[in-house]
């Protein structure tokens, strides 16, 4: 018997562990904490890039996003990623009380995090896929979320059915060590880029 390199089989089972070892590497390079933004920058770039035909060298072109994005997108981060946890703590001490203004308080941190955290994602793809300054970004950053309202809750959507599959049974968390992030960015690589075609001239 013979395998066909070429054969849908065999590109199936590559194709599947290269995004098993796109995830190792995302979660390895996520560890130091203050490199969460550049590898989730990393990872939107070679998902994106790859859920356009199936273009581009996700494995082969990782470290090297990695490295271009490290600086915007820590930044980004830095400034995005610090207030939700700022909200969720705030959301966390108001859950303690059994008054009309704190339960009040902690839905309006709530979803001000959300919010928030759906700018980062923006951000990081925003960072992948455009090279622009600082500030443009973070502006577009935090009006992509009001200006596609559907898109942002579909990609606030994988994340949050990620981790909540994870609570509710934990032995999913094997798949989300393995696969879980990998695929998770290369379906939200699609939203992306419809969002991204919207408010781009000619695109």
């Amino acid at each position: 018997m013979r395998i066909d390199p070429e054969g849908r089989t065999a590109q199936g089972i590559t194709g599947f562990l290269g995004f098993v070892t796109l995830n190792l590497l995302y979660l390895l390079l996520c560890l130091p904490i203050v490199t969460i933004g550049a590898a989730t920058a990393a990872l939107y770039q070679v998902t994106i890039r790859y859920s356009d035909d199936e273009s581009g060298r996700p494995l082969k072109d990782f470290f090297p996003a990695f490295v271009r994005n490290f600086k915007p997108a820590s930044l980004l981060a830095l400034a995005l990623l610090l207030p939700v946890l700022l909200l969720l703590a705030v959301a966390v001490f108001w859950s303690g009380s059994a008054t009309v203004v704190g339960g009040v308080a902690m839905v309006v941190s709530i979803i001000a995090a959300l919010y928030l955290f759906a700018a980062f994602l923006y951000a990081m793809a925003l960072t992948a896929v455009y090279e622009t300054p600082f500030r443009q970004t973070a502006r577009n950053a935090l009006l992509l979320p009001m200006a596609q309202p559907l898109r942002t809750m579909g990609i606030l959507l994988v994340p949050a059915a990620l981790i909540c599959i994870t609570v509710v049974i934990p032995m999913f968390g094997v798949i989300l060590v393995t696969v879980g992030f990998s695929v998770g960015a290369y379906v939200t690589a699609f939203l992306f880029r419809s969002a991204f075609a919207r408010h781009t001239p000619g695109a």
